[in-house]
């Protein structure tokens, strides 16, 4: 006999909406996640990560993670963004993520114009993390998880600020990074630090 919940995921879409957090940093993994909602427990609230606070991301992260008929993170690091270009290592981070899944997704859905290689339909919506919900959850739960590993680099590698400014190009960053010098989370081959190791 099948239970309540093994119904309900049968008679559901598996269709997992993808989205990436990290792109545009200058240290740093990206980081993506994949989400496929139950839709008998709708979230409210869901929004491209962007138009959240953190306190408001970190709460629906928790409901995502509960609600979620399952949730998977994917990551391409430092090395693997100045091999492949961060663009290549997006979409390597995003398959990441679908492949981890405990649910095998009918299709998936991610934000932008650029689709992973997957084994599965995909579909890309642009501005996807602000229409789609299941592309919101994962907005949410990528973003919430770079920002609580950049807290943890920003203690591994103190004086640049990555607490304040997650390795986007501030005007801090940049000044602590002609202080300080080129971290092994840099990525080497954004222009603002190749500039400075071909300077130095």
């Amino acid at each position: 006999m099948i239970d309540a919940m093994k119904s309900d995921q049968i008679i559901q879409k598996l269709i997992a909406g993808v989205d990436e957090a990290g792109r545009g940093p200058l240290a740093g993994p990206v980081i993506a996640a994949a989400v496929i909602l139950d839709e008998t427990m709708p979230i409210e609230g869901l929004a491209d990560s962007k138009t959240l606070n953190a306190k408001r991301r970190e709460e629906l992260s928790v409901l995502i993670k509960e609600r979620a008929l399952c949730w998977a993170l994917g990551r391409a690091e430092v090395e693997e963004i100045d091999r492949l270009n961060i663009l290549q290592a997006s979409l390597l981070a995003m398959k990441r993520a679908v492949l981890a899944l405990t649910l095998s997704p009918q299709s998936v859905m991610v934000d932008g114009n650029q689709p992973p290689e997957l084994d599965c339909p995909v579909q890309t919506v642009i501005r996807g993390d602000a229409t789609v919900p299941a592309i919101s959850a994962a907005s949410i739960l990528a973003k919430v998880a770079r920002d609580e590993e950049m807290r943890e680099l920003d203690r591994r590698f103190p004086g640049y600020d990555f607490l304040r400014h997650k390795g986007y190009p501030t005007s801090g960053h940049l000044e602590a990074l002609k202080r300080l010098g080129i971290s092994p989370i840099h990525r080497r081959s954004f222009a603002p630090v190749r500039q400075l190791s071909e300077a130095s």
